[in-house]
């Protein structure tokens, strides 16, 4: 590829799932490549993800998936459970990274950054911490202008937001996406994992949903989507013990971990909110990837998916076309049905919930994973 006078050069926005998978792709394709991530590096990350067949075969190709299987817990599906505490419907997922080996693995998030992080860094990533963007303009010929946060400009071939729902670079190439609350707020908390907890394991309510994932052989993570609530914020204090609360009106599993639940700091909640450009994702030699361009809902656990999966791609086409701007087009052309569909499948799924119609809601969730499935 012909790009910034013959050099290949690019500044990535967000050190987060989607930005660090393409800068070790680009990276490996020879790219010299710059992180300016907004968080010191010292910030965590959450607590826990589910890596999906399309995650984990995008690592493959990477190196990365029996690493992330080695750290992680690896698992074959998904239980749905009734609000009787019945089983209500199983989803096997595809293994798509060979039959021997897990559909899925949920694991710690923090973990998964760590390993994307140095797989970047030992590919000669360069990340600044404490850094992002503050102005861009896209000059004539091949070259894009970034000023970053402490002053300093680039020349670059290439810049990609991946810096998530709030990305600052949509704006800043001009790009527009409405960011849609969905009357959810999604709770997490680290628990110890029960020995029955083997799986993916969601709970239906008489209100609400609740669920655990499994992300090592001692520790998992439950969550619990509060319906019909309004976007709002609650004392640290009262996390733990508002949590608790509501998983005891859930039978018998469900309710069970609540007990679990223990520290103030190991509770988290968060607005259900998606995000989706409608057009382009991209502005001359500008792009946005990830949650900047498509942001899921929870539901379908597959919002990592498709950021592993945009990192690996864009690496793919700009490597098949002549100019970075016919590669972006390529990679937004490839990507954009996909990636609706999942956010449109998952903002679905939470009017099922929210009106209680759980039946309908599992064979679209499969339906999804058996779509997600197909080559990205």
């Amino acid at each position: 590829m012909r790009s910034c006078r013959g050099a290949r050069t690019a500044v990535i926005v967000g050190a987060g799932v989607a930005g660090l998978t393409a800068a070790s792709a680009l990276a490996y394709r020879g790219w010299r490549v710059e992180i300016a991530e907004a968080a010191p590096a010292t910030a965590t990350s959450g607590w826990g993800l589910c890596l999906t067949g399309p995650a984990l075969r995008a690592l493959d190709e990477l190196g990365l998936a029996d690493r992330c299987l080695a750290e992680g817990f690896g698992m074959a599906g998904i239980t749905h459970v009734d609000v009787n505490g019945e089983s209500a419907d199983q989803v096997q997922l595809p293994r798509l990274i060979g039959a021997e080996r897990p559909a899925m693995v949920g694991m710690a998030r923090p973990v998964l950054h760590r390993i994307l992080r140095e797989t970047a860094e030992r590919s000669g990533v360069v990340v600044h911490y404490g850094m992002t963007v503050a102005a861009v303009d896209q000059e004539e010929g091949e070259l894009v202008r970034v000023r970053f946060s402490d002053g300093t400009v680039r020349q670059v071939a290439l810049l990609v937001g991946a810096d998530g729902i709030r990305s600052s670079v949509r704006g800043l190439l001009g790009l527009a996406a409405s960011l849609d609350y969905h009357g959810q707020m999604v709770w997490r908390a680290l628990v110890p994992r029960p020995r029955w907890a083997t799986g993916v394991h969601q709970f239906a309510g008489e209100v609400n949903t609740a669920g655990l994932i499994p992300i090592s052989g001692s520790q998992a993570y439950v969550f619990l989507t509060e319906n019909g609530v309004a976007h709002s914020a609650l004392p640290d204090a009262e996390l733990a013990p508002r949590l608790r609360q509501f998983l005891a009106g859930f039978p018998e599993r469900a309710k069970e971990i609540g007990p679990l639940v223990s520290a103030p700091e190991s509770v988290v909640r968060r607005p259900v909110q998606t995000a989706l450009l409608a057009g382009a994702w991209n502005r001359g030699n500008g792009v946005v990837i990830g949650d900047a361009a498509h942001a899921p809902a929870p539901q379908m656990a597959s919002g990592a998916a498709l950021a592993i999966e945009d990192g690996l791609v864009l690496a793919h086409e700009l490597a098949c076309h002549e100019s970075v701007g016919a590669g972006l087009e390529s990679f937004v052309n490839r990507r954009a049905q996909r990636c609706r569909t999942l956010v449109q499948t998952s903002v679905a799924i939470v009017a099922l919930e929210q009106a209680q119609r759980h039946h309908e809601a599992y064979p679209l969730v499969n339906a999804c994973h058996q779509q997600m499935a197909e080559p990205a």
